[in-house]
Order: C-alpha cells, then sequence, then structure tokens
C-alpha cells in the first residue's frame, strides 16, 4: 500500500473491525426490521405513534443541542445557531416538508455563518 493510502485509511485492521462490529450487524437488524415490517398498514394507530414519539424524540435532542451545545459547536454564538434553525425550518415549510431541503439550508446557514464571524 502507497504512503498515501497508509496515512488516508489508517490501520486497516481498524476498518476490518467496524464493518465487523458495527455494520454488519446494524444490517442485520434493518432487513429483519424490514421483513416484519412490510406488511403493517401504514396508517395505523400503532405506527402513528411509533412516528409521533420518534419525532418528539428528535425534537427533544435538537433542543438540547440549541440550548446546551456540545464540543465544537459551543463556540457558534446562540444566535447564529438559533438563526440556522429558523431558517431550516422555513426551507423545509417552503419545499412542502422536504427534510433534506431543511438539514442542507440550515447546515449552510450555520457553516456560512460561521466562516463569516470567523
Amino acid at each position: 500500500m502507497s504512503g498515501f493510502m497508509r496515512d488516508f485509511i489508517g490501520d486497516w485492521h481498524a476498518l476490518v473491525v467496524l464493518a465487523l462490529a458495527g455494520v454488519i450487524p446494524n444490517q442485520f437488524w434493518r432487513m429483519l426490521g424490514l421483513w416484519l415490517g412490510s406488511g403493517l398498514d401504514e396508517g395505523s394507530d400503532l405506527l402513528m405513534w411509533v412516528k409521533a414519539v420518534a419525532t418528539a424524540i428528535l425534537a427533544g435532542v435538537i433542543a438540547q443541542i440549541l440550548v446546551e451545545p456540545p464540543g465544537a459547536l459551543a463556540s457558534v454564538p446562540s444566535s447564529l445557531r438559533y438563526g440556522a434553525l429558523v431558517a431550516g425550518f422555513a426551507a423545509f415549510m417552503l419545499t412542502k416538508r422536504s427534510i433534506f431541503a431543511g438539514v442542507v439550508c440550515g447546515e449552510i446557514v450555520m457553516l456560512t455563518g460561521k466562516w463569516w464571524l470567523g
């Protein structure tokens, strides 16, 4: 292996352990979930409740990150964090509830604001 590839990939043993311990078991449970969930009605009360709980957990995580930012995000001013949240939510609503558009817009506002502020 060339020097560049060795520096880029690092220790290949770590990648093998990551694949064996992280990726493969995760894929097993995902495939099992697809198989078991294929016959469920998406409009059932149970799945609506699961979706509501997942949305509430996500909202709680976002709120916690905004109020008490971890790591490098703590160096970003709160006005920029909240501004990125508002911009992302606006993009989400304007694009017919596209989560991808909301996340990308919020990230662009956050990164641009951090770059501009220095």
